[in-house]
């Protein structure tokens, strides 16, 4: 028996043994590894298949495929052809990995992913370089995965079970999930699952469930989908909870001692009318010299959210507050969002305050005050109120008749119970009103960019059924809040960004656009007979704002508006002061929302730190919670856009016999994107469900044309449509073309 086995050992082979050493030293390129090291990944250990291994990597080196930097041991021979980047998985198979520092990505055929997902950091090794053409290359290491949970619609079969997930074509794979792993689910629920394992020979990589979100196709299953696709939570774990509701939130006198006391001074809020969580409110006081002290105070969170507790970790972990098209999911407990952090009229309040001495007439600073204060609200505004003041320049006893004889909504009207409105509070908005037109009108002259990009809200019923659509457009209130709250960002980064030594300290900084992306924007505008003078950083900015002043009200505002937005860079955090191009500040952070974003509660601790005369914080530290603070905020977007989609199906559900004009807001090769004008609901036409004609992308053009007919649709085109499918569980919408409008 002994001398049988030692036959069939010595004629033993190994399968495809150059392929598998050379995945080892590519995985592992900066790597040395000796026969035995490679012995032991192939699962090798039998002295004729260790002498193959060792013969086959004299034979590579003859080939001159590795190197032998040290006798007996081997390596890739180093190249410039390996780069690191982030995987975006295409819609064919496949994918790019996008790499910072190249001009073109890397394409990856299907068969070369090697389990790498959407998102995930990756090694890419480049085996075809061509000039013109795509680079081809293999990912050859998954570094770091985008996330390890998904969220799918599990089938549940006699021995195991399979998560359908709902990332759509960038999901290439199903997740295999045991039976004893699927928790509770039933067949066809929406769960989140967990990826645990990956097997080298699996098609699929193994889960296990680990939350079950609903049914398909429910309002809160879907809501709730939204937010575990981006990690994000819809509750507070119980302990952090509890902590909070044990916060002593009471005023002090003790406190009140340490801070500027400014309860005398008029102060009051500007919000939306449905606002909970006050964060900001204005003062205005006439001094003797007849200038303005004008006040910006800001919820003091940071006096409640102490470092190291679990209620300042959970924060941290949230970083910002999430708006959904049907609810907010706060960064903080209620008790401290709505309630101790909130600016509620006729309530004293812990803040922190910018104090600016202002000159009526050109408001320019004279002076500025930074520290802690308490303050009292005397009046809560919405900002339909404020607006109503503002646009009739009226008296106090006009603004009572207006609210109160139902002149103006019946849903707008003052919060506080005993509040009236006088002279001083009227007259109080109209000069910070005036000081606000000012202020922006000399941003617009040092270069900003003025996005005023129309929001789209529903009306909901009170089971989260949308009844409406309307548009919220930034007025004259919102822009008079928005003035000073960029004031006093401005402001007190600047303070700390003019320090010498350097003071770390957290900027929101905006880089400049891509050249290449205005070159395109450049010429899809051009479509609709619109220029650009990419000349200079101020003719650029100069024509940017000509551009959406001109678009104002025109069938492709909304179009040309996201196409201008997606064309500048993001706006991030971060330690490193570059600037902010869109506002055209040279220092600016954020210091004026702390209950909604925890970037604002680091830049209040570091601000009262350096007002102690404190030493200059640790960059690294800082720098590692800016970024961290970014990717949050990137997933909040992204969820609070998926929200809108969603209603937005939802709501044309019960429009399918409705016949509705729409602009084409996209071209592709599979069809054409057409936004709604009435509503903002945009779907997709597909070429293959055109009648009449067979219609063939033209990239050029940024048009369809006909084959037979030579009839041309192009972006910007208004066409007719009607709702051929509404998909709650994907969030897409499928049009019937009817007609194109002369």
């Amino acid at each position: 028996m002994t001398r049988k086995k030692r036959r069939r050992n010595s004629s033993a082979t190994i399968n495809n043994l150059t392929e598998r050493i050379m995945k080892i030293l590519k995985e592992d390129h900066h790597k040395t590894f000796n026969y035995k090291q490679i012995c032991a990944k192939l699962d090798v250990n039998d002295t004729s298949s260790r002498n193959m291994v060792i013969k086959k990597l004299a034979q590579l080196k003859a080939k001159d495929q590795i190197i032998e930097p040290e006798r007996g041991k081997y390596q890739l021979i180093p190249n410039r052809n390996y780069h690191t980047g982030i995987l975006d998985v295409s819609g064919k198979g496949g994918g790019y990995v996008v790499v910072p520092d190249m001009e073109q990505d890397i394409y990856v055929p299907p068969h070369h992913l090697n389990k790498a997902l959407n998102g995930d950091e990756v090694e890419v090794y480049v085996y075809r370089q061509r000039r013109n053409k795509k680079h081809e290359g293999e990912i050859v290491k998954i570094l770091q995965r985008k996330t390890d949970e998904f969220v799918g619609v599990i089938e549940i079969q006699k021995k195991f079970a399979f998560v359908h997930t709902s990332e759509g074509n960038k999901m290439y794979t199903d997740v295999f999930v045991p039976l004893n792993k699927i928790g509770k689910a039933a067949h066809g629920d929406k769960v989140v699952v967990k990826l645990e394992d990956w097997p080298e020979k699996a098609d699929s990589p193994f889960g296990k469930v680990t939350k079950v979100l609903g049914k398909p196709g429910e309002h809160n299953t879907e809501i709730h989908s939204i937010l575990a696709q981006y990690g994000l939570p819809y509750e507070f774990p119980e302990e952090v909870e509890n902590y909070a509701n044990k916060i002593d939130t009471s005023i002090k006198k003790e406190e009140i001692a340490k801070r500027r006391d400014m309860r005398d001074t008029l102060t009051f809020t500007i919000d939306p009318k449905d606002a909970k969580d006050f964060d900001d409110a204005l003062s205005f006081k006439k001094l003797d010299n007849g200038n303005y002290e004008i006040g910006i105070h800001i919820a003091d969170v940071s006096h409640y959210l102490v470092p190291g507790t679990i209620l300042d970790d959970e924060a941290y972990e949230r970083a910002t507050s999430v708006y959904l098209v049907d609810r907010v999911v706060p960064m903080l407990p209620e008790i401290l969002s709505n309630g101790a952090c909130s600016l509620r009229p006729h309530e004293e309040k812990y803040t922190f305050s910018a104090v600016f001495e202002m000159d009526p007439a050109s408001a320019k600073i004279h002076n500025q005050w930074f520290g802690r204060t308490v303050t009292y609200s005397d009046a809560r505004f919405a900002y339909e109120e404020a607006q109503a003041i503002i646009e009739q320049n009226v008296s106090s006893s006009a603004v009572e008749n207006k609210l109160y004889n139902n002149s103006i909504p019946a849903e707008v009207s003052l919060t506080g119970k005993t509040y009236q409105v006088d002279d001083t509070l009227v007259e109080a908005t109209l000069e910070l009103d005036r000081l606000a037109k000012i202020m922006r009108r000399q941003r617009m002259k040092d270069g900003a960019i003025s996005f005023d990009k129309v929001e789209v809200k529903f009306d909901l019923d009170e089971d989260a059924n949308p009844t409406g659509v309307f548009f919220k457009t930034s007025k004259d209130a919102n822009k008079l809040i928005e003035e000073f709250m960029l004031l006093a960002n401005r402001k007190v980064s600047e303070f700390i960004g003019k320090k010498t030594p350097k003071h770390t300290f957290v900027y929101r900084i905006h880089d400049e656009p891509n050249d290449e992306k205005l070159a395109a924007l450049e010429k899809v505008i051009g479509k609709f007979g619109y220029k650009l003078d990419l000349k200079d950083r101020k003719s650029t900015t100069n024509s940017m704002n000509r551009l959406l002043a001109d678009v104002q009200g025109k069938k492709e505002q909304n179009l040309v508006d996201t196409l201008a937005i997606r064309t500048m860079s993001k706006a991030v955090y971060s330690t490193e002061n570059i600037g902010h191009y869109g506002l055209a500040f040279d220092y600016y952070s954020h210091f004026t929302s702390p209950i909604r974003r925890y970037p604002d509660v680091m830049v209040h601790r570091l601000l009262q730190h350096y007002l102690d005369g404190g030493k200059s914080a640790s960059e690294e530290e800082y720098e590692e919670k800016c970024k961290h603070s970014s990717a949050r905020e990137q997933l909040a977007t992204s969820s609070e856009r998926d929200s809108i989609k969603y209603m937005q199906v939802k709501f044309m559900q019960d429009h399918k016999d409705e016949e509705f004009l729409g602009v084409i807001s996209g071209v592709t090769e599979w069809g054409i994107y057409v936004e709604i004008i009435s509503n903002k609901c945009e779907g997709m036409v597909r070429l293959r469900d055109i009648k009449g004609d067979h219609y063939e992308f033209d990239q050029e053009s940024y048009s369809i044309i006909g084959q037979r007919t030579k009839q041309q649709i192009t972006l910007g085109d208004e066409v007719i449509v009607k709702v051929k499918e509404a998909d709650l569980v994907r969030k897409h919408l499928d049009f019937h073309l009817i007609g194109v409008k002369e």
